[in-house]
């Protein structure tokens, strides 16, 4: 077929792909996800059966590290919300929430009791994909022992897309790993800084830092976010200042500007194209879409461009950039 038949082909299946994968996206961003949690914990099941562990000892301990991890941030979460909620009434008289219950005075109470039934829908919505959520780690945590048995029924008869997915497991596992270690430190820094400043819930606030460490480029601004305007009705502009020029300064650094370098080498995505790859997939998928745009770009890269003995061009435009990218001087001539 002529190349521009090819390419406009290509494009309306694209679309339509896509077109799917947004409507079932209750369906495939909680799998993917479940799927990233067992990829980061499988060596644990790994390094078990070869100190001789029985395989139903590695598969439970596999399931309950994954729920463990789980269990500590969800209490985590529910304790300093429990606290968050008990501070309410400290900002009662405050100016800014006075203006805003002003402005809620205006608000047609039928809009307000639409909106109000949208956050219950959306809540109860959240709870469905957290019960699916859990449900898929534990089948995939019982799964993951016969991972390498599939693979190698896949090496059989495809080889390359064997290949293809074991670059993806190891990519994802390393961009997770270079990923968590930044978010770690990031979280324990912005948690003392907090608690120097005296701005509560700092241990929530730390963990909040840790979760959106996995969105790339634009994370920060959404763990700033709640502390700023805590310590802006606690203690006024000064001390929501100082925690802005905090996370501008650490977070932005480190987030936007050192961590990408290392988490572009890991997945073997530029910087420009994971930013790209973010706006793309939290269009497709929502709020997860954010933290799973990194892993689900590198997926697609291996299925459609590894696999593609053409497709170099499109490699080498997705890779991040490498020091023999810079050109370089031509040697001078000499006279003969």
């Amino acid at each position: 077929m002529p190349r521009a038949l090819t390419i406009l082909l290509g494009g309306a299946a694209a679309v339509v792909v896509v077109a799917g994968v947004r409507a079932v996206a209750w369906l495939v961003a909680p799998a993917m996800l479940a799927l990233l949690v067992v990829i980061a914990v499988s060596p644990a099941h790994r390094w078990l059966r070869g100190r001789g562990a029985p395989p139903w000892l590695a598969t439970a301990t596999v399931v309950l590290l994954v729920y463990g991890v789980l269990a500590v941030v969800a209490v985590t979460v529910v304790v300093s919300g429990a606290r968050l909620v008990a501070m309410v009434p400290e900002f009662a008289h405050h100016e800014l929430v006075l203006r805003a219950e002003h402005a809620l005075n205006g608000v047609d109470r039928g809009r307000l009791v639409g909106v109000i039934g949208g956050l219950l829908t959306g809540l109860t919505s959240l709870t469905t994909s957290l019960v699916f959520l859990l449900a898929l780690l534990l089948f995939l945590g019982v799964e993951v022992g016969s991972a390498n048995g599939r693979l190698a029924e896949i090496a059989m008869d495809r080889p390359q897309l064997r290949e293809a997915l074991a670059e993806f497991v190891r990519r994802t596992r390393r961009y997770i790993l270079v990923t968590t270690v930044f978010g770690l430190v990031v979280a324990a820094l912005d948690t003392v800084a907090l608690a120097l400043l005296s701005i509560p819930l700092a241990l929530l606030w730390g963990v909040l830092s840790f979760v959106t460490n996995y969105i790339p480029n634009i994370g920060f601004i959404l763990g700033v976010a709640p502390p700023a305007v805590l310590a802006l009705l606690q203690h006024g502009p000064r001390k929501a200042l100082a925690v802005l020029a905090f996370y501008g300064v650490l977070n932005f650094v480190v987030q936007s500007l050192i961590q990408p370098r290392f988490t572009g080498d890991a997945a073997g995505l530029s910087t420009t194209f994971t930013f790209l790859a973010l706006v793309f997939w939290a269009w497709v998928l929502g709020p997860l879409g954010a933290l799973l745009a990194v892993p689900l770009t590198v997926l697609v890269k291996v299925l459609l461009v590894d696999l593609d003995p053409a497709a170099g061009w499109a490699a080498a435009l997705l890779r991040p950039s490498r020091t023999d990218d810079i050109p370089t001087a031509p040697a001078p001539r000499t006279a003969d």
